[in-house]
C-alpha cells in the first residue's frame, strides 16, 4: 500500500497518445507537474495540446525524449518521481512484421520502463495501461470464462504472433512487468486492463489510434450496408483516464482492474449514433449476415478472416467491471456519449463529411 505525495512530478510515458493526453490533463488539472516522456519533443504539432492544457492549468509540464526500445531511455525523465504512468504502446491491427511493430515495442518498452523503476529509488508505484487483450483474444474466450464473464484471473492463452498479434503483445507485456514487479518489493505495480477505448481525443489532429478508424468507417460510408455483430466492450477515453488517476492515488489499489464500461457490439456503436448523426451520415443500422460476412468479409477487410468471424461475430462479449467500481469507485459514462463525443471530433475536424 502506497501513499504519493501529490507535490512530486509524475511521468507519463507516451505522453502524446490517446490515453495519455486525457491523463496528462487530469494531472495538471489538480496541480500536479508531469514529465511528458515523447519520442520527439521538438514536434510542436504533437505536443502543442499538452502545452495548451498545462497553460490553462497553470501547472508546470516538462518534455523528456525517449524511445521503448532504447536501454534506459526513461531514466532521467523519472528522477523525483513517486508516482510512473506506462502508458507508451502501440495499438495497430494492421501491420507487416508483428514481432518488430508489436512485441517488441511492448514488452521490451515494458521492461525498459521498469528497470529503470527499479533505478530510481523516489519510485513508489508504477500503473501499466495493459489491456483487455492481455485477458481474452476471441468473444468465444468469454464463453469459455468461468459463468461466460472475463475477470481480472483470467490471462489471454489463445493469441499468438500468428493469430491476433496486438492481444499477444499485450498479454507479453503485461506479463514481464508482473514478473519484475514481483522481483523486487520498493514499488507496487497496478494495471489498468481496458477494452476498446473510444471518445474525444486530446488532439484531434493526431487521430491515429484504431478506436478512430472504428468511428471514421462508421460515418463515411463503409459500413453502410450493414455492420457485424461483432461482440466487444467499450469504455470511454475519460474514463480510462480517471482509472489511470484513482490507481495511482489510492493507496489501496492493487493487482490488475478491468476497465470496460459496457459489453457491446458494433452494431449498437453504431445505432447510438443514429439519433444525432443517421440524417446526415450513412451510418448503418442492419447487422450483415454472418454467413455473408464468411464470404465477403476476407475480402472487404483482411483483418476478416474466417477465424475471426467465427469466434466473434453473433458472439456476446462479457466482462465484470465490479473490482474496479467497488475499490476504486469507478462509475462509466454512457455509451451513446462517448460515441457522440468522439465522433463529433472527425466532424469539427472535417475527416467526417456530411452528405
Amino acid at each position: 500500500m502506497k501513499t504519493i505525495d501529490k507535490t512530486k512530478p509524475v511521468l507519463v510515458t507516451g505522453a502524446t497518445g490517446y490515453v495519455a493526453g486525457w491523463i496528462v490533463k487530469k494531472l495538471l488539472d489538480q496541480g500536479i507537474t508531469v514529465h511528458a516522456a515523447v519520442r520527439q519533443p521538438d514536434n510542436e504539432k504533437k505536443i502543442a495540446h499538452l502545452k495548451k492544457m498545462a497553460k490553462e492549468a497553470k501547472t508546470a509540464i516538462k518534455f523528456f525524449k525517449a524511445d521503448l526500445l532504447t536501454k534506459g531511455a526513461y531514466t532521467e525523465a523519472m528522477q523525483g518521481c513517486e508516482l510512473v504512468y506506462h502508458t507508451a504502446s502501440p495499438f495497430v491491427i494492421d501491420v507487416k512484421d508483428p514481432q518488430k511493430d508489436l512485441i517488441e515495442p511492448a514488452e521490451k518498452g515494458t521492461q525498459n520502463v521498469l528497470e529503470s523503476a527499479n533505478k530510481v529509488t523516489t519510485v513508489k508505484r508504477v500503473v501499466v495501461t495493459s489491456s483487455c487483450a492481455a485477458i481474452y483474444t476471441d468473444c468465444t474466450d468469454c464463453a469459455k470464462a468461468p459463468n461466460g464473464v472475463l475477470t481480472e484471473e483470467i490471462w489471454n492463452t489463445t493469441a499468438s504472433l500468428d493469430y491476433r498479434p496486438y492481444s499477444y503483445s499485450k498479454t507479453l507485456a503485461e506479463k514481464k512487468a508482473w514478473e519484475i514487479a514481483e522481483s523486487q518489493n520498493r514499488w507496487d505495480l497496478v494495471t489498468i486492463n481496458p477494452c476498446l477505448v473510444m471518445g474525444p481525443p486530446p488532439n484531434p489532429h493526431a487521430t491515429t489510434s484504431e478506436s478512430f478508424n472504428i468511428l471514421r468507417q462508421l460515418g463515411d460510408g463503409t459500413m453502410k450496408l450493414g455492420v457485424p455483430k461483432l461482440g466487444m466492450g467499450v469504455v470511454d477515453v475519460r474514463d480510462v483516464a480517471e482509472a489511470h488517476l484513482r490507481a495511482g492515488y489510492i493507496p489501496e489499489a492493487k493487482g490488475r482492474y478491468i476497465t470496460a464500461g459496457h459489453n457491446t457490439d458494433f452494431l449498437e456503436m453504431g445505432l447510438v449514433l443514429q439519433p444525432k448523426f443517421g440524417k446526415q451520415f450513412p451510418i448503418p443500422n442492419n447487422p450483415i449476415p454472418k454467413w455473408l460476412l464468411m464470404i465477403v468479409g476476407p475480402f472487404a477487410n483482411k483483418l476478416f478472416t474466417h477465424d475471426v468471424i467465427r469466434n466473434n461475430v453473433n458472439v456476446a462479449w462479457k466482462a465484470d467491471n465490479s473490482k474496479i467500481k467497488k475499490e476504486l469507485g469507478m462509475s462509466f459514462l454512457p455509451l451513446q456519449k462517448t460515441m457522440e463525443d468522439g465522433f463529433q471530433v472527425l466532424v469539427d475536424e472535417g475527416i467526417l463529411k456530411a452528405k
